[in-house]
């Protein structure tokens, strides 16, 4: 359960200024009246790793807040600050205290003690993720399981390949998980596009199209050509074009840890131990043997130590990250596989060093280009902006939304766990992972990382939750701060117990196996994300958390959106959402967004559960100073 407590993130709301060093930022706080009477209030900024205190005066007060301003200088690239508020002794329940008592406040919430740094605040002079991404709708496509256009059945079966019609069951383990082959080309991908549109997508995700020896191509055999099974070089220029035609972008997915064993590179490496290549990779004395990502030797580990590596890759004229940006190809950006382990053997620890080279890189060439990093874990340490400006992660969303909405007697890989899957929790422990787990991002990286309810390297959500929990998640993932994404098939409510056994090829046009149509539910969605200030620019405030119900709003000063999210049928008291009496008469009235039927009193909500439900409220208003 929350009740309302003092509020700040670093939306446009609560920060203003930043991202220059010697300058001052302003940093404004919500504290509820109905919480306690905070008497002073001070911002502490650590400064050259030292703290320091601004204090805050009081700006205005409406809708039951009193509304703190204060300025702080901006020392360092990454500024962390919290705020410390103190309150009188009989107030917020305080009993222990005689005299006043002091609260901090920093990104995972609101603490009664000193908490650690890692946990505050962020302002950054990291350069932020291009403006188009901020309400993006992402769609991730698996080009083998995608669409095939005409073009493909004139191509013969790779000899590593085992031949599969588009209806053929996928493996999920075994000898041929990785040479399935069904056939799926870029043309396909194109000829779709209209399809996607109508979905509402703004970015088409390719995973790689480089040529390898498997159906999912992370083991290229080169960096400089499209895969003729996928129609090579022009199929990618033409799909690039035709989604710019329709306001679409297009990224790609580079390994920047390991090539393919096949590759140009490491086969020029292991035939000549003097080559320039050898230095790309991490040999043995006697030239035997070689690192290789997880011990798999098709998948050779790349050594960011060498120049001619990073020139080759990244900041050389015709590097890999530079060719596939420039004309006529013309990439929007590029996710990078096993982000957080590139530069990354052992002692060796490189990766922002190489993290930071690819983005310099790539903004040199296109500063309206996004660079996303997986880091399949905690990303927080890892994806700090000046590298990676988000994270393809799993931790901090995906994994505890998946606790919440499962189903108990799911068997699906959680994860690469010993778990048989996903373990059920209540609403506070998701939103108590969900801030642990988001609260070292600054606000701008947390709006461009990634909420996938599923990839093509996870179970699939429909696979893992209760029926009527995928939309659920979606509802979550659109509105939630961070890019929207959709795994392809997601719309269709494919299955799948792992990640191979997930990328199914898509049921274009076989409804017998279409499991459940989500195509219209997908588009409302990503129209009330697209329409709204709040989720483009807006701020993120929890207001409930309690067993079967998670309630947020995201707010902008020209309107907000309310969200309840809800596994069970439930009744939410209104009270206990802390709206202000305009907002409260805004809930008679139809939500924008509902999956069940809801009825709605000035004292409670009754819904339907699963479900999701959507009002548009007031925006919110910051007092003149």
């Amino acid at each position: 359960m929350i009740s309302l407590t003092p509020h700040h993130d670093g939306s446009a709301l609560y920060v203003t200024g930043g991202g220059t060093l010697g300058e001052r930022c302003t940093l404004r706080l919500r504290v509820p009246q109905s919480w306690g009477k905070a008497e002073r209030i001070w911002v502490r900024s650590v400064q050259d790793a030292e703290p320091r205190y601004d204090e805050a005066t009081v700006i205005g007060e409406g809708d039951g807040w009193v509304w703190w301003e204060a300025s702080m200088l901006h020392v360092n690239p990454v500024a962390l600050y919290r705020f410390v508020i103190q309150v009188a002794g009989n107030e917020v329940g305080n009993s222990e205290q005689d005299g006043p008592s002091y609260w901090h406040l920093n990104n995972a919430g609101l603490h009664n003690r000193d908490t650690s740094d890692y946990n505050d605040f962020r302002v950054t002079t990291a350069k932020a993720a291009p403006a188009w991404s901020h309400d993006a709708v992402m769609y991730q496509v698996f080009p083998d399981r995608f669409a095939r256009s005409s073009k493909a059945d004139a191509r013969p079966t790779p000899d590593w390949a085992v031949a599969c019609d588009w209806d053929t069951p996928v493996q999920g383990s075994g000898p041929d998980v990785g040479r399935q082959f069904y056939g799926g080309d870029l043309d396909g991908v194109t000829g779709k596009l209209d399809e996607l549109e109508a979905l509402g997508v703004d970015i088409v995700y390719l995973t790689p199209f480089f040529p390898g020896r498997s159906n999912h191509r992370y083991d290229a055999s080169t960096f400089h050509a499209v895969d003729p099974l996928l129609g090579g070089d022009q199929a990618l220029i033409n799909l690039v074009e035709a989604a710019h035609a329709r306001g679409m972008k297009v990224m790609g997915d580079l390994t920047s840890n390991h090539t393919g064993g096949a590759h140009e590179w490491f086969k020029r490496a292991q035939a000549d131990p003097s080559s320039v290549e050898a230095g790309y990779y991490y040999f043995n004395e006697d030239h035997t043997a070689y690192e290789s990502w997880w011990g798999v030797q098709s998948l050779p580990k790349l050594n960011w130590g060498s120049e001619a590596l990073r020139e080759a890759f990244v900041t050389g004229e015709d590097s890999v990250v530079a060719h596939w940006l420039k004309p006529p190809f013309n990439l929007d950006g590029w996710r990078i596989d096993v982000g957080n382990m590139t530069g990354r053997l052992g002692a060796v620890n490189i990766n922002k060093e190489v993290a930071a080279l690819i983005q310099d890189r790539i903004l040199g060439i296109n500063p309206y280009a996004l660079l996303l990093g997986e880091e399949t874990s905690d990303a927080g340490a890892g994806v700090d902006g000046f590298g990676w400006q988000g994270a393809m992660t799993y931790s901090n969303f995906t994994r505890p939304i998946w606790q919440w909405l499962g189903n108990p007697s799911a068997r699906v890989d959680f994860f690469g766990t010993p778990l048989p899957g996903p373990p059920k929790v209540s609403a506070d422990v998701v939103l108590a992972t969900h801030k642990d787990l988001s609260s070292a991002f600054s606000w701008p990286v947390r709006k461009a990382t990634m909420n996938a309810l599923n990839t093509h390297d996870t179970a699939r959500a429909a696979s893992v939750m209760i029926a009527g929990g995928p939309l659920v998640a979606a509802t979550l993932s659109m509105l939630l701060p961070g890019i929207a994404v959709v795994f392809a098939g997601d719309e269709y409510g494919l299955e799948g117990w792992n990640g191979e056994d997930s990328r199914t090829p898509i049921p274009w046009d076989e409804p017998a196996r279409v499991v459940t149509d989500l195509r219209a539910a997908y588009a409302a969605l990503a129209a009330v994300r697209h329409s709204s200030a709040a989720v483009a620019d807006g701020g993120m405030r929890w207001l409930m958390a309690d067993g079967d119900v998670l309630a947020f709003v995201r707010e902008s000063p020209t309107e907000s959106l309310l969200v309840v999210a809800v596994r069970a049928a439930a009744e939410v008291p209104v009270a206990d959402l802390g709206l202000s009496s305009e907002d409260v008469q805004a809930l008679q009235g139809p939500p924008v967004i509902r999956t069940g039927e809801v009825a709605a009193t000035e004292q409670r909500l009754h819904l339907a559960g699963p479900g999701a439900y959507v009002w548009r409220l007031s925006g919110v208003t910051v007092p003149a100073v």
